[in-house]
């Protein structure tokens, strides 16, 4: 291994392609996660962003809002079940919206939730006619103490703050009480209005007493299986949209890994003929294959947390100066972990092409064809 590493030392140029080629698929790795974490918190964010610990829809909704009903008998059988502690309304409607003084056709999509538990990043329920907006909507103007105009009525409400990560299906979120979501949507979408004491959904919090799963099957047999129950996490699964987002987005991602591996196999393929002689050499003083293997490795994991580094460096300077609302971009940590994580499994799995090469290098021969 030290002679490995000192060849990396000493003859960097040899590595230079690799490196180069690795930060290139680096970097691809790092803005593909990017792309599909944007994309999905800007289709979910507002259900991952729930405080309380289950969702339960109409059972014939599936997990679709704006399908869902739960009237008051139902709501009350989910309040009586053993274990729940805390439970609130849930709506949401689409809906157009003009920013203070923005003309009739200067309209921005939101997603307006009604809610009885805050979300995370809410403390408490806003007054009627106040909202709480994803700032987001700063990039269209929106400011503490704008008004928002929602819907062909231009039903206003009033700015009173900002929450982060909270879109919810490529629309900006603007979240006020149960009662004035009822209204906004009564005066602007009649068709989608729901009675008084009906929610599209209900938020379940627990006491402890009871595992989350136990509970969301007491909650469906207490409605005699009229409601199907998630977490908020099981929400997003079950969403149809977002798993062929994802399975597209993870299907790219894994060729991208394989075209690693492919590029790591052919360097130190490569590299391993070049080096016959050298390995004829050392087989002949009594160094194991196992040894000249793990120099291989180590080469390669070398080479590709360098390139893995220049590629972190570049994925997070684009999430730093990328401007809002250009592309749903998000680096996370976890992302960045993944992808060198995934680069490190490609290079020694490469290597392992290289292994049969190795082993079957004879000393005596080797050291001939070299003269």
């Amino acid at each position: 291994m030290n002679l490995a590493l000192t060849e990396l030392r000493r003859r960097p140029s040899r590595f230079v392609t690799a490196t180069l080629i690795l930060t290139l698929l680096s970097v691809l790795l790092m803005l593909l996660g990017g792309l599909l974490d944007g994309l999905t918190n800007n289709s979910v964010g507002a259900i991952t962003a729930q405080r309380a610990e289950i969702i339960t829809y109409s059972r014939e909704a599936g997990v679709i809002l704006t399908r869902s009903r739960i009237d008051p008998s139902t709501r009350a059988s989910i309040e009586g079940v053993d274990g729940v502690d805390r439970i609130g309304g849930l709506g949401q409607t689409t809906i157009g919206a003009r920013i203070n003084d923005a003309g009739p056709r200067d309209l921005v999509g939101v997603a307006l939730f009604g809610f009885e538990i805050p979300p995370v990043g809410i403390t408490e329920v806003p007054a009627d006619g106040e909202a709480i907006a994803d700032d987001s909507l700063r990039e269209q103007g929106a400011e503490i103490g704008s008004v928002l105009r929602l819907g062909p009525n231009e039903t206003p409400l009033k700015v009173t703050g900002f929450i982060s990560d909270s879109n919810f299906q490529n629309n900006a979120s603007v979240w006020v009480s149960l009662d004035t979501w009822r209204q906004v949507t009564a005066e602007n979408r009649p068709r989608a209005a729901v009675g008084q004491d009906v929610s599209q959904a209900i938020t379940v919090m627990g006491d402890g007493t009871v595992p989350v799963a136990e509970l969301i099957d007491r909650i469906d047999a207490a409605t005699n299986g009229t409601t199907a129950s998630f977490t908020p996490e099981g929400s997003v699964l079950e969403n149809d949209a977002v798993q062929g987002q994802q399975g597209t987005f993870n299907q790219i991602i894994g060729v991208t890994v394989t075209i690693a591996v492919v590029v790591v196999a052919l360097f130190f393929a490569l590299l391993t003929v070049e080096r016959t002689g050298l390995y004829g050499v050392l087989k002949a003083i009594g160094a194991r294959s196992s040894t000249l293997f793990i120099g291989v490795v180590a080469q390669a994991i070398v080479v590709t947390l360098i390139a893995s580094a220049i590629g972190s460096a570049i994925a997070v300077v684009l999430d730093v100066t990328l401007p809002p609302g250009v592309i749903p971009y998000q680096l996370g940590l976890s992302r960045v972990l993944f992808s060198v994580v995934a680069l490190l499994f490609a290079s020694v799995v490469g290597c392992a092409f290289s292994l049969r090469r190795v082993l079957r290098i004879d000393p005596a021969s080797a050291i001939g064809t070299a003269l």
